[in-house]
């Protein structure tokens, strides 16, 4: 949830000025509020507000009481600002003391190519195994990762997406992976959900997958499992709370950390993390291919499933496994991708703002896409609500392009770079789904959506 703090709030609007959804009201110079009717958790106006209070301006004992209000740990020592998500790293720390509980952890791809940079490290330094070394010492059983769940995504994304264009069926077909664009969709756009795929994001088929396969393979009780995803997003504890998101039969993701809070964790901890040796992540559920690691950059989640779908259509290797023609930054981009006999019409959209007129040359029944990538955040996942805040604009477009270009330069040195190849994936569809869009893995990692909109809208 994110909130804007009254007493620290100067009404600048820098934050309405960048959320792409109108959602913050109020006179230039006045409090800002935010309509929740609206708001959709990307937590952009976290990331622009430059609005802070320190112990020197407000007094320690005021201080120490946001930090409770907010769920901070009480270490933190950064400035408090404005704009804010309420966080559950507190909640956390408790819950990792606890011997009792199986702690099972996953990490979104754009956290490794950011959370050095908590710790002085250069923009776009790549950490993976410093932060799966980390998690370790905070007392995870299993260090996993959603990258795994991306590689699973889109085995049953790319299988969806060719049963639509088969059957010539509620096309185009919108990715599911980001949340705030879901949610976006429920609330301003319920009559075109059946255009979203059913595919829950990769955050949420890890977690199932942990408290259902991953619970044989450790020989856990799931119901003694912590499932804990560590993300860029302000808005993926709406998505792991959602009613739905119970298929494992219990809560498949019980909470959910920002980049951010992961690093302010490690800092109350006194871990070293510049210092830490490189560990790995564990199998079988934390090894990924390259596709599955250029979700965290807008057009990957598109690149991915190009390079795996264009095999399960054609038999054959696809050309060039760079699709330099889809990546980019924010606003639209779009292609035609030969796929055997098929013209495939694609589009990436990148920034929340951008995609209302394409909604609406859907709903006209005027659109001539297959397959449309939506992120809301301006730049993908690495330019997240929960990503550490680059304070001055002039350092900002260098950071993330920094963050993007480490994202890809792991995705090219990766012995796997197609998320069918990857063989724990393999292994998992042949030991227990079966097969994508079986009977086993639909009622597991599909979903369903439901309007959220509000007659005054």
């Amino acid at each position: 949830m994110i909130n804007i703090d009254e007493q620290l709030c100067t009404g600048c609007r820098r934050c309405a000025e960048i959320c792409p959804v109108d959602a913050i009201k109020g006179e230039l110079g006045s409090v800002q509020t935010i309509e929740e009717k609206l708001c959709v958790s990307c937590g952009q106006c976290v990331q622009i507000c430059s609005s802070y209070a320190s112990a020197f301006t407000l007094g320690e004992e005021n201080i120490e009481d946001k930090k409770k209000a907010r769920n901070m740990l009480s270490s933190i020592k950064e400035p408090l600002f404005a704009a804010y998500n309420m966080g559950q790293v507190k909640k956390l720390r408790e819950q990792l003391r606890d011997e009792s509980i199986f702690k099972v952890v996953q990490c979104a791809p754009a956290v490794r190519v950011a959370i050095a940079e908590e710790f002085g490290s250069p923009f776009g330094s790549l950490t993976p195994g410093k932060l799966a070394a980390s998690l370790r010492l905070l007392n995870f059983n299993r260090v996993y990762d959603t990258n795994f769940g991306a590689d699973l995504t889109i085995m049953e994304e790319g299988s969806e997406l060719i049963k639509r264009i088969t059957e010539n069926k509620n096309l185009p077909m919108f990715t599911s992976c980001c949340p705030a664009w879901v949610k976006y969709a429920e609330q301003q756009y319920p009559e075109l959900l059946k255009h979203l795929s059913t595919c829950k994001s990769p955050q949420q088929m890890a977690g199932t997958i942990f408290k259902t396969y991953g619970a044989q393979v450790d020989n856990v009780d799931p119901s003694k499992i912590l499932s804990v995803a560590v993300m860029p997003c302000t808005c993926k504890q709406f998505e792991c709370d959602r009613e739905e998101m119970k298929d494992s039969g219990y809560k498949d993701v019980d909470m959910v950390i920002t980049t951010r809070e992961l690093a302010q964790l490690i800092k109350e901890e006194n871990i070293d993390f510049a210092s830490l040796e490189e560990e790995t992540f564990d199998a079988p559920l934390g090894v990924y291919s390259g596709a599955g690691n250029i979700f965290g950059v807008t057009g990957g989640v598109m690149e991915a499933a190009l390079r795996t779908g264009y095999e399960l259509l054609t038999n054959t290797s696809v050309p060039k496994l760079e699709m330099d023609f889809i990546r980019g930054g924010e606003g639209i981009r779009e292609a035609k991708v030969k796929v055997g006999q098929l013209d495939l019409k694609v589009a990436v959209v990148s920034g929340l703002s951008n995609v209302k007129e394409l909604l609406e040359t859907v709903k006209k029944g005027q659109c001539d896409y297959h397959f449309v990538e939506v992120m809301t955040c301006p730049e993908g996942c690495v330019s997240g609500g929960g990503q550490p805040k680059i304070l001055l604009d002039k350092l900002k477009k260098n950071g993330i392009e920094e963050r993007k270009k480490a994202l890809y330069r792991h995705d090219s040195e990766s012995g796997i770079r197609k998320s069918h190849e990857n063989p724990y994936i393999k292994k998992l569809y042949k030991e227990f789904l079966k097969e994508p869009l079986g009977e086993k893995s639909h009622h597991l990692l599909h979903t369903k959506y439901s309007s959220r909109k509000r007659e005054e809208y």
